[in-house]
């Protein structure tokens, strides 16, 4: 469970003009992680816009990504949908070479009971034995997994071994940092809110933002873990406005932006999204010019 304390990236999927994966740019990003000190590569989340990869794209991302990432960082891989006899026939039939461990969001759109959550998770830590990251993340399944509901798949299924917590709601995620199981990660879905949690306890960040800018985004997590917080304040301070500005039109519209302004990958997103309006790109140009 160690590797995945500390900063992971939510890789964007970089597709050319024509709108076909650009594996070109895909090697410059995975690099740019890298070589910046980031802990560990997620691939195919929310980030990656994985919900317009077709099945063979998503494995030719996948493959590509632990290709060019030659076993320098572990691999978390998502596999989450809200038909939970897909996701354990995915998990079922995933070549797992390569794979350290799988990112699964709770079941969005069918706004299941707790129970129902439970049991969804039951089921999924039955399909593999990879180390499974549960993914909480209200605001797009509009389903709260509660506190309770994570401690008690956490005791029950011992693969369960983090949550990816983006409810945002800092009573909810004390809470959990208070009551889990010894062991059990819990890890910011959040750019913003990162640093302050850092203090109360969770275990690190999985990052859109990191994408950009992984040296300052590393530098921020891996001193809060250290309770320098001198430090992870200012590296907050350094990325706050960028923080804000990426999500204000989108994700990944804007930090895909921000990658195309860094010469990293395209600024091309698939329908239904579209690429960030002309204020935005404005605010983004001015802060990229002037962030280190």
């Amino acid at each position: 469970m160690n590797q995945f304390v500390g900063l992971g990236v939510a890789l964007v999927t970089p597709f050319s003009d024509s709108g076909a994966v650009d594996f070109e740019g895909l090697e410059k990003l995975v690099e740019h992680q890298i070589l910046n000190n980031v802990d560990y590569l997620v691939v195919q989340g929310t980030t990656g816009e994985v919900a317009t990869l077709s099945a063979e794209e998503k494995t030719a991302v996948l493959d590509f990504v632990i290709k060019i990432n030659n076993k320098r960082l572990p691999i978390v891989f998502g596999v989450g949908g809200n038909n939970t006899s897909d996701v354990v026939n995915t998990l079922q039939e995933l070549n797992t070479s390569g794979i350290d461990a799988i990112l699964s969001v709770s079941p969005y759109y069918n706004k299941p009971s707790q129970e129902g959550i439970y049991q969804h998770f039951k089921a999924v830590a039955k399909a593999t034995k990879l180390p499974i990251i549960l993914y909480n993340v209200p605001g797009r399944t509009n389903s709260n997994v509660l506190p309770e509901t994570i401690i008690r798949i956490a005791k029950d299924c011992e693969n369960v071994i983090a949550v990816k917590e983006a409810s945002g709601n800092l009573n909810q995620i004390m809470t959990l940092i208070e009551n889990k199981p010894k062991g059990f990660l819990v890890i910011s879905g959040d750019d913003d809110l990162a640093m302050p949690l850092l203090a109360c306890g969770i275990d690190g960040l999985i990052s859109v933002v990191s994408n950009a800018y992984p040296k300052k985004t590393a530098e921020m997590i891996h001193a809060g873990l250290k309770g320098d917080f001198t430090i992870a304040k200012e590296k907050h301070y350094e990325l706050f406005q960028f923080i804000n500005a990426i999500f204000e039109d989108g994700n990944p519209s804007g930090v895909k932006y921000a990658l195309s302004l860094m010469g990293i990958c395209k600024n091309n997103v698939r329908l239904p999204l579209v690429s960030v309006n002309q204020n935005t790109q404005n605010n983004l140009d001015r802060l990229v010019n002037i962030i280190e």
